[in-house]
């Protein structure tokens, strides 16, 4: 890569100046997260001043998994948890009380004051916009009530006990609650209709369909549902009458390939805006005219971009729209729909725009698996370099059963290919979108088919020459992670190396640990794994479980894991590393005491990433940047384990 400089770790994953705006109802303020003592936080500033006039509003030592204004813009509402531990609260925040510069951040109010729960919005009001509807988990960790929450006050009213593994609650645009969702112990799930006290079934899906209920049309009278049931393949968009449970074909693709997307409803006027499907890259069907003689005008001023309408005012008058494509940094432009206008706001990232032309492009490609089911993935090549025998990289994706991978500004495979690269990310069966038959191909084919998937991939590349066999890579997070510890263990000359970002090792304890308010889950968790209450099950279990065959592990590998984690608990990496060690293999351990599923902190991240380019360059060749800033040298070295003195006790599990 002789023209291609290397980039600073920092442009991918570092904290971004700016990110995640939201105009505020009336259009008056934006807001935005922006480091404010080295974390992402929540800032707002009015929104004729520039940005440098803005003050923080939150000043949380962890980061936020979001946030959102409350429809009339009283308050802003974030969720958090404890150093990943997923045990999440509410809060509210009121934007008027905006400091002056070098003042403290206003106070913010947990609105669910309550130990180890893991709050969720149900629904907020747009008629009365001091109230909200949370579930709690506080009665039963298991199962989430349903209260009814004012905002201005925190005061909560419990509207629904879940005696009857109620797993949703779906309202009407006037605020009442019309139907709640029941999974059973099978798996199956029950749209129920709420008359007075009594509910009564009204469509009911196995723990191998899906249903969603999107929304009601302008006169509540019927719900736009989406669904795979019975001899459909693809996601399709209904309308169904509750009362009558008459159903009536609204959509499916009309290029017959992936699953109904998303469906975009007008707030003011109650009508379909747009329908959306994901392919290799999304496609929009617009209802309203308006909106889709705007999206063509800005498809006109970005061309090659996706154009993404991030937020907007309560009147559709003002828009924040997000551009991205796949080797260009985002940006955020306000779009004045009355008048046509385009003023930019900020690029999240401006130093990586500096050197745009040094990313790399991603392409949709697809190939066979061993059963020829056919496989779409996207490769990225690093720029400058020929697609021929390139050290590789296999990046696989979470889940596994609904994510997938998408065309677009990816940080990890940017990063990969400035380090000289290729990239390879397969949307292996059970990834989501592509439909109910490829979705449940994965269906007791961990370790097997859905490893082929990953497997036919690389060999695919080998064939095309575009990979050097001898220099192949796996590398992922979550299921992305196991499938590192599967490559290696069931494919032991296939890779050269792996690097496990939170991955289990032994689906047994993976099932045995899982959080409780999970439980809902746990036939459609058995359904891809095996039941481990059965022989069969075990099993299937045992021979998909990589700790199993450690033994046949010889390649270096990197385990990156955050103590905290409550899906992947410690115990999986501690497992691994044990059985690696004791029988001589190499393996290197970065453990975090202020982590869950994934290291959201800048300071972590960083130093996780720049021990990953080290571990990768030494394995198969790549370029890698081997200063690193006081701060994240000092961490790395914290973070890393003396894997001699791992330990594991499989009686406390």
């Amino acid at each position: 890569m002789p023209n291609t400089p290397l980039l600073d770790r920092e442009l991918f994953f570092g904290n971004p100046q700016i990110s995640s705006g939201k105009l505020s109802p009336d259009g008056k303020f934006i807001s935005f997260m922006k480091p404010y003592q080295g974390i992402m936080n929540v800032w707002v500033k009015k929104f004729a001043e520039p940005f440098d006039k803005a003050r923080p509003l939150t000043d949380s030592k962890r980061p936020l998994y979001g946030y959102t204004w409350t429809e009339d813009g009283k308050y802003i509402l974030f969720v958090k948890d404890s150093d990943g531990d997923e045990n999440i609260n509410l809060f509210a925040v009121d934007p008027s009380a905006m400091p002056e510069a070098d003042k403290e951040t206003p106070a913010a109010r947990n609105l669910t004051p309550l130990k180890d729960v893991t709050a969720r919005i149900m629904h907020a009001s747009q008629n009365n916009p001091d109230l909200l509807w949370v579930g709690l988990n506080d009665r039963d960790k298991a199962w989430h009530d349903l209260y009814r929450l004012e905002i201005s006050t925190g005061k909560l009213t419990l509207i629904y006990q879940n005696e009857d593994r109620i797993t949703g609650y779906e309202f009407d645009w006037d605020d009442n609650l019309r139907l709640l969702n029941r999974t059973d112990a099978a798996g199956n799930t029950t749209l129920l209709r709420k008359d007075d006290d009594e509910l009564v079934p009204i469509y009911e899906t196995s723990v191998t369909e899906n249903a969603r209920v999107s929304g009601w049309d302008a006169k509540n009278e019927n719900i736009y549902l989406v669904t795979n049931k019975g001899e459909l393949d693809l996601m399709t968009l209904y309308k169904m009458n509750p009362k009558s449970e008459t159903l009536m074909f609204l959509e499916s693709d009309p290029q017959e390939q992936v699953d109904f997307g998303g469906l975009r409803m007008d707030r003011n006027t109650r009508e379909i805006i747009a329908t959306s499907y994901t392919e290799d890259k999304t496609r929009y069907y617009w209802r309203d005219k308006t909106w889709e003689s705007n999206y063509k005008f800005l498809q006109g001023k970005f061309p090659g971009r996706e154009i993404a309408f991030q937020s907007a005012t309560n009147d559709y008058s003002k828009f924040l729209v997000a551009v991205h494509g796949d080797k260009y940094a985002a940006e955020a432009w306000c779009f004045d729909a009355q008048k046509h206008e385009l003023i930019h706001q900020y690029t999240p990232r401006p130093e990586l725009k500096n050197v745009e032309d040094h990313l790399a492009s991603m392409t949709s490609i697809r190939y066979p698996s061993s059963d020829g089911l056919s496989i779409p993935a996207y490769l990225t090549v690093p720029v400058g370099m020929e697609a021929k025998n390139l050290p590789v990289v296999v990046l696989v994706h979470g889940g596994p059963k609904g994510p997938r991978d998408s065309w677009g500004y990816n940080p990890q495979v940017q990063f990969l290919a400035n380090r000289g690269y290729a990239v390879l990310q397969p949307n292996f069966r059970a990834s989501g979108g592509y439909g109910k038959k490829f979705l449940n191909a994965g269906d007791l084919q961990w370790g097997k088919l859905m490893q082929d998937d990953i497997t036919w991939g690389v060999k695919y590349l080998i064939k095309e020459g575009i990979a050097d066999k001898n220099r192949v890579a796996i590398m992922g997070g979550s299921y992305g992670g196991y499938a590192t510890l599967a490559g290696l263990a069931f494919t032991p000359n296939l890779y050269a190396c792996g690097v496990d970002i939170v991955g289990p090792s032994n689906i047994f304890t993976l099932l045995d640990s899982i959080p409780p308010y999970w439980e809902s889950g746990r036939a459609f968790l058995y359904g891809m794994v095996g039941n481990p209450m059965t022989e069969a099950g075990k099993q299937r279990i045992r021979e998909a479980s990589p700790l199993f065959s450690a033994a046949k592990i010889s390649k270096p590998l990197l385990i990156v894991q955050g103590a905290n984690d409550p899906r992947v608990k410690q115990a999986e990496a501690d497992q691994i590393v044990v059985a690696l060690r004791d029988q001589g293999h190499k393996v290197s351990y970065l453990l975090a005491d202020d982590e869950g599923h994934g290291f959201a902190k800048p300071v972590n991240r960083m130093a996780m990433y720049a021990e990953i380019e080290a571990f990768l360059a030494e394995q198969i060749g790549g370029r890698y940047q081997e200063e690193k800033p006081d701060d994240v040298a000092k961490r790395l070295e914290e973070l890393r384990v003396d894997v001699s003195k791992v330990t594991y006790d499989a009686a406390k599990d």
